[in-house]
C-alpha cells in the first residue's frame, strides 16, 4: 500500500479530492494529512473521503503550520483542535495518526486503542518515545525511516517512510540534473516486510508557512523507468534571470514537457493531461495548480502500479 504523507495545504487537498471524485485512486492509496489550517477545504476533503468510504488518516499533533499554535492555545484543554475536527467527522474510515516526539507518550497514556493508530517516526531518535508507548502491542500502522534497529520494534505494522525528492536551492537548480532516480520502494517494500511504503511526493518534507515568486518555474513529474523504478524529470523555465512573467516561464517549462511526453510516451493520468491542455492553451493556472497536477499525476501513477494496471 502507498501512504502519501501530505501537508493540508489547500491545493494538496484539492489535490486529494479531485482524484477520489475521478475514481483515480483506490483501496491501497491511504492518504495521510498532517493539517496546517484549519481551513473548510480541510473539512470538505475529509468528509469527502469518509463519504465515500476511501481509508484516509488525520495527523493529531501537526508541527508545522497555524494549527501549532492554536494547539498550544488549547493546551490546557482536553482537546486539540486536530482532536474537534476528528470528533466531528470520526468514522471507521479516518484513522488518528500521532507523529512521535517527547510529549506523544504522555499524550497517548490513556488511549485504549493503540492498535487502532498510525504512528509516524521519521527519526530515529524518537526510538526510546515509541517504546514507552508500544512496548506490548504494535500501532495499526507505523511510518517509520529505514533503519533496521527501530523496524525491528514494529515487525508487523511497518510502513518505510522516506522524503525521496531531492530538493534543489532554487528551482533553476534544477537544470542541473533534470532528470534523476526517485524511489525504488514500490518495488521491494513487501519483500522487505513492510505493509507499505510512504513519501512526502514531489513537494519534499520542507515546509513554508508562505509562497513566494520564484525566479524560474519547474514542473516535476514521476515515471516509470525501464525496470519500473521510479524517476523524476524536471522541466524548468529558461527565462530565469528576474521575477517578472511568471505565465511566460510556465509556457517554457510546459513546452519542454509537452516535448518530453510527445518523445518518451509516460504513462498517462487526469494530472499529467491536465497540464498538457495547459500548454495546449497557452493559459497559465498559477503555480499551486501546477503542483496540484504533478501531486496527483504521481498518486494515480502509484495507484495504477498497485492495482497492476501498468
Amino acid at each position: 500500500m502507498y501512504f502519501p504523507y501530505l501537508r493540508g495545504r489547500q491545493f494538496e487537498l484539492i489535490a486529494l479530492r479531485e482524484l477520489l471524485d475521478n475514481n483515480l485512486i483506490g483501496k491501497k492509496v491511504i492518504p495521510v494529512i498532517e493539517p496546517v489550517k484549519p481551513t473548510s477545504t480541510l473539512v470538505k476533503t475529509l468528509k469527502l473521503y469518509t463519504e465515500k468510504r476511501h481509508v484516509h488518516a488525520l495527523i493529531m499533533n501537526p508541527e508545522v503550520g497555524e494549527f501549532v499554535s492554536k494547539i498550544k492555545e488549547k493546551r490546557k484543554e482536553k482537546d486539540s483542535v486536530a482532536d474537534e475536527i476528528y470528533n466531528n467527522l470520526a468514522s471507521d474510515y479516518l484513522i488518528k495518526g500521532y507523529l512521535m516526539k517527547k510529549t506523544t507518550p504522555a499524550h497517548l497514556a490513556n488511549n485504549q486503542n493503540l492498535d487502532q493508530l498510525m504512528i509516524v517516526s521519521p527519526k530515529r531518535d524518537c526510538l526510546d518515545d515509541y517504546i514507552k508507548i508500544y512496548n506490548k502491542t504494535e500501532p495499526l500502522y507505523s511510518l517509520l525511516p529505514d533503519d533496521r534497529t527501530f523496524c525491528r520494534k514494529a515487525p508487523t505494522s511497518k510502513v518505510l517512510f522516506m522524503d525521496r525528492f531531492t530538493k534543489a536551492q532554487k528551482n533553476a537548480d534544477y537544470c542541473k540534473n533534470v532528470d534523476e532516480f526517485f524511489s525504488e520502494d514500490h518495488l521491494f517494500f513487501d519483500i522487505e516486510g513492510f505493509k507499505g511504503f510512504s513519501d512526502y511526493s514531489i513537494i519534499g518534507s520542507d515546509y513554508n508557512e508562505s509562497g513566494f515568486a520564484p525566479l524560474a518555474v519547474a514542473i516535476h513529474i514521476v515515471y516509470l523507468g525501464t525496470n519500473k523504478e521510479l524517476r523524476v524529470h524536471h522541466f524548468v523555465s529558461d527565462s530565469n534571470t528576474d521575477y517578472n512573467d511568471p505565465a511566460g516561464k510556465f509556457g517554457e517549462a510546459v513546452r519542454k514537457l509537452a516535448k518530453w511526453v510527445e518523445e518518451n510516451n509516460p504513462c498517462h493520468t487526469l494530472g499529467l493531461d491536465m497540464l498538457l491542455e495547459y500548454e495546449k492553451s497557452g493559459k497559465y493556472p498559477g503555480l499551486g495548480t501546477v503542483k496540484k497536477y504533478s501531486i496527483m499525476h504521481h498518486l494515480e501513477l502509484m495507484n495504477k502500479y498497485l492495482e497492476g494496471e501498468i
